[in-house]
């Protein structure tokens, strides 16, 4: 994979579908978590490969918290896993972890793993995954509004559009160029709604846990095919 005349260097994905991908091979929505999970070092390592700097991942909503007890606490016990298996390879690698979301919603050990691996990796300059953890759209908008109104050194008068991006939870990042929706849903699901105000969407069937670089590529050749305006009529 390379890059072509036009390319995505932020590419953010709503991973979808490990519920399905467990139900069709009679397994538990357990082991189609687990799958999700050991996909990303997989599609970090391509999306590496293909040039891309930044990816940004969905991994749990703010919306997600209703969902059964059992299976709220698998998936934040994935997490302290997947920092402890991966923490060795993105040092090794440059690659540095970062988060979105209302983190400190974590509970302790799963807050606590999070922290010290991005602690570890935050002079890492090759790549960047960020993981949306806890993470609404309609909440960091939210959080960005009672920051701006409890900073006392905030901009007077009218806000502008780039004020109001200074408060959001990753400014430093710019905004992801292509968003991968994967196992079908034509939905945005309250991900990032400020930052994909102009990006380029990619819908695919396949299930995140079958996600590769094959699909990957797909969405990148989709996307060198797009003509971004930004609102504007130039050609």
């Amino acid at each position: 994979m390379g890059k072509g005349k036009s390319f995505p260097e932020h590419v953010a994905i709503i991973m979808d579908g490990n519920g399905r991908w467990a139900q069709r091979r009679g397994l538990p929505r357990s082991a189609g978590h687990l799958a999700g999970a050991k996909n990303i070092p997989r599609v970090v390592k391509a999306a590496m490969e293909a040039g891309i700097k930044t990816l940004t991942v969905y991994a749990f909503s703010t919306e997600n918290w209703k969902r059964p007890v059992d299976e709220v606490g698998f998936l934040m016990k994935l997490i302290p896993r997947f920092c402890a298996n991966q923490l060795k390879a993105m040092l090794k690698n440059n690659i540095r972890l970062r988060t979105i979301g209302r983190t400190d919603d974590l509970p302790e050990f799963a807050k606590t793993a999070l922290l010290d691996a991005i602690e570890k990796t935050k002079n890492n300059t090759a790549f960047t995954l960020n993981i949306a953890l806890s993470y609404g759209g309609r909440a960091e908008i939210t959080d960005a509004v009672n920051k701006i109104l409890n900073d006392p050194n905030r901009p007077q008068g009218p806000l502008t559009e780039q004020d109001v991006a200074k408060y959001l939870y990753a400014p430093d990042l710019p905004d992801p160029d292509l968003m991968i929706r994967t196992s079908g849903e034509m939905r945005l699901s309250n991900f990032m709604l400020w930052e994909l105000s102009y990006s380029e969407f990619f819908v695919t069937p396949t299930h995140w846990p079958d996600f590769n670089k094959d699909t990957l590529q797909e969405a990148l050749d989709s996307y060198a095919g797009r003509n971004r305006r930004f609102g504007d009529v130039k050609a």
